[in-house]
């Protein structure tokens, strides 16, 4: 195997799921061959300091890895300008990236499935993105690894020749779209991918994931997915900047190294059905979809009482 590539973390004002990350992450077969670049944004708020401090000093302390690089901005840059900053310096530097947020844990093996298929797809300009999160899926049979359309952001790498193609201008994204192609990019209207461009044009969110799956998707790019997930979000508890409380997103995170990749560059049918059902049914009855609102009142009242 070649060099392990850099892993970039992004963090803001979490230390607790900051350590959990790094936690995960430092128990990873390839942690001590690998680069670690933290990115920690500035303040946003005076309320937010302090936070932002104590996570600093947990990255600072932080070891097991190659190198560690912290990289602390003096002003808040938001998680769009950060994630798209932070990508671009090291895929210049370093010819590919892992990339990890705050709240983020991760396989044993999850390091050594990036660079798997980082060397393995290099030079295949069809294949655009690596993710290391999958949906909890029902279809038993799914194969061990798969090509998808959509870019997932949940733990992900890519290569310099592939980010060379993230158009952030959204009109200039929005522009290329036909009604066959809102109805793919959405997998048949089951995810609400057009309604995040929209959103975005409309500055109700500043979302780069969406930008990126959307430039991958006019690019005809391909997405390399894991049948089991090699990742799991713990940020839905209403900590973070973006996440809702959902724990329909939960998943037991694979405990063997991931062998075998696809040989034939093209998207998986049975995977796609697979996801396209998850998706269609991911919010369950009118019963669980109470249960599951109880759940996050419950949740965001805990929040406001720590």
């Amino acid at each position: 195997m070649n060099t392990p590539a850099p892993i970039a973390l992004f963090v803001y004002n979490r230390p607790w799921h900051t350590r959990q990350t790094l936690d995960y992450l430092q128990k990873n077969l390839l942690a001590a061959q690998s680069p670690l670049y933290i990115f920690s944004d500035g303040a946003k708020t005076d309320a937010d300091k302090a936070s932002v401090a104590e996570v600093r000093k947990i990255a600072a302390g932080i070891s097991g890895f190659k190198s560690v690089t912290v990289i602390g901005r003096e002003q808040n840059m938001g998680l769009a300008n950060s994630i798209i900053s932070g990508v671009t310096q090291l895929v210049n530097q370093h010819g590919n990236v892992i990339v990890f947020e705050d709240d983020l844990v991760s396989s044993p093996y999850t390091l050594q499935y990036f660079n798997g298929a980082l060397e393995r797809y290099a030079g295949e300009e069809k294949v655009m993105h690596i993710s290391a999160y999958m949906f909890p899926l029902q279809d038993l049979a799914l194969p061990e690894t798969f090509f998808f359309r959509a870019a997932f952001s949940w733990g992900w790498a890519t290569w310099a020749s592939a980010w060379k193609n993230f158009e952030p201008d959204i009109d200039k994204l929005i522009a290329q779209f036909d009604n066959e192609k809102i109805n793919q990019f959405s997998i048949e209207g089951t995810m609400n991918f057009w309604k995040q461009m929209l959103d975005f044009k409309a500055r109700k969110n500043n979302s780069w994931a969406i930008r990126w799956y959307s430039s991958v998707f006019l690019n005809g790019g391909l997405t390399l997915n894991p049948g089991q997930s090699l990742i799991h979000n713990i940020g839905h508890d209403g900590s973070g900047v973006h996440s809702n409380i959902e724990d329909m997103y939960g998943v037991q995170v694979a405990q063997q190294p991931v062998k075998n990749y696809p040989g034939v560059l093209e998207e998986n049918k049975q995977a796609y059905d697979a996801i396209k059902y998850f998706l269609k049914n991911r919010k369950g009855s009118i019963l669980q979809r109470g249960m599951r609102f109880a759940k996050q009142l419950r949740s965001k009242y805990l929040l406001k009482k720590q």
